[in-house]
């Protein structure tokens, strides 16, 4: 059994806007809806120079921008350019794709703009050290790109995924040193010295690595999966591998909870699958500047934003078989509603008002500040009428 490696770009988003605009290198550069902070809108990404005054991913802009007001930093807000994100993308993923590790080429399998699963193709020959090649692969990108990476391995996706994120800390930790942070330097648990930008963690290092951990800090386990096994007396990841699977199965469920039980002891698919991603569906959605109070601007808004979703899906050539509506009242309260259609269509009228009908199943009491339309896809094989 070969390594899997987890390459994951460092601040990708505000990193291509600096490669765009060289003159914001070392600023705090913030990239979320319109670049406006005064505007409704959220972060899409921050600088490590932003992040160091607690400006993270998900922030509304107004908050972020407070936050470097209050710091005194010249901070620089910037719109998202899906499509220079989407360029930037493909250039990283073909050098990825581009390199042999044992004598033949890597599988690659694409997790999103900025990350992606490496491993070793068939047939291949000695591997020598995942710590070299992940250096490779980081000097590759850098040399081709410009785009700097942190590197994970491991025995599998869970562990490279993890190990990404102790590389990544070692990447931001350095950067806020530099910056004269004064954040000290540290080893990982067991002495594991941390080079910068690559991490690893194997079967035999899981539990001094993840063993003290709280659940939360496993790929794959949120907020509420957390706090339903700390109800259950399950508090960190070896509470977690050490757990009764039927207690697991009658209070978690009967699949997720031995799945949770695997990647409490650190079992998961070492597999990369590098068939080329397909999307399922498109979605696009709008916060507005002003909740609409009329429940007739609601539909409106509703109707017009479906239909731009099926340029989108038309563009694929793919019809829609579900469609799916996503609704945020004010203050902050997120519902979405979904409906399978009866045959698939891409009559821009029909999906229109399929969506519109949607606004039958929530409250229509309150301000609405946010809507979204999602349309999903007949899968590829499928003949479009």
């Amino acid at each position: 059994m070969g390594w899997v490696l987890h390459v994951d770009l460092d601040q990708f988003i505000a990193a291509v806007e600096v490669l765009r605009r060289p003159e914001l290198a070392g600023l705090p550069v913030v990239v979320g809806g319109r670049g406006d902070p005064s505007e409704r809108g959220v972060v899409a990404t921050a600088s490590y120079e932003a992040r160091r005054f607690g400006v993270g991913s998900g922030m509304p802009l107004r908050l972020a921008e407070r936050k470097l007001r209050k710091s005194e930093q010249e901070a620089v807000f910037l719109p998202t350019d899906a499509a220079a994100y989407d360029a930037a993308s493909a250039e990283v993923m073909a050098v990825l794709r581009g390199l042999e590790w044992g004598g033949v080429p890597v599988l690659v399998e694409v997790l999103g703009w900025d990350e992606a699963f490496v491993g070793p193709g068939p047939g291949h020959g000695d591997l020598g050290s995942p710590v070299e090649f992940a250096e490779q692969i980081r000097t590759a990108v850098l040399a081709r790109t410009s785009l700097r990476s942190a590197v994970g391995i491991g025995d599998n996706k869970l562990q490279a995924k993890l190990a990404t994120g102790f590389a990544k800390q070692r990447v931001e930790g350095a950067v806020a040193r530099e910056a004269g942070a004064g954040i000290g330097e540290e080893s990982g648990p067991g002495g594991q010295e941390r080079g910068r930008g690559t991490y690893a963690i194997s079967d035999a290092t899981w539990y001094a690595e993840m063993g003290d951990r709280p659940t939360s800090a496993l790929w794959g386990i949120g907020k509420k999966t957390a706090d339903k096994l700390a109800a259950l007396g399950i508090a960190t990841v070896e509470d977690l591998a050490r757990a009764d699977p039927d207690l697991l199965a009658a209070n978690i469920g009967p699949t997720t909870g031995p799945w949770l039980r695997r990647i409490g002891r650190g079992v998961a698919s070492d597999e990369v699958d590098a068939t080329p991603y397909v999307a399922r569906g498109h979605g696009r959605e709008e916060t507005f500047q002003q909740d609409l109070t009329a429940w007739a601007d609601v539909e409106r808004e509703t109707a017009r934003i479906a239909r731009r979703v099926v340029e989108d899906i038309r563009a694929e050539g793919r019809p829609a078989v579900r469609v799916e509506l996503k609704l945020r009242y004010r203050p902050f309260f997120t519902l979405t509603r979904s409906h399978k259609l009866k045959e698939p269509t891409s009559d821009p009228d029909l999906l229109a008002a399929e969506a519109v009908a949607l606004l039958d199943r929530v409250e229509k009491d309150r301000p609405v500040r946010l809507l979204g339309v999602r349309l999903e896809m007949t899968p590829p094989s499928s003949v479009v009428e």
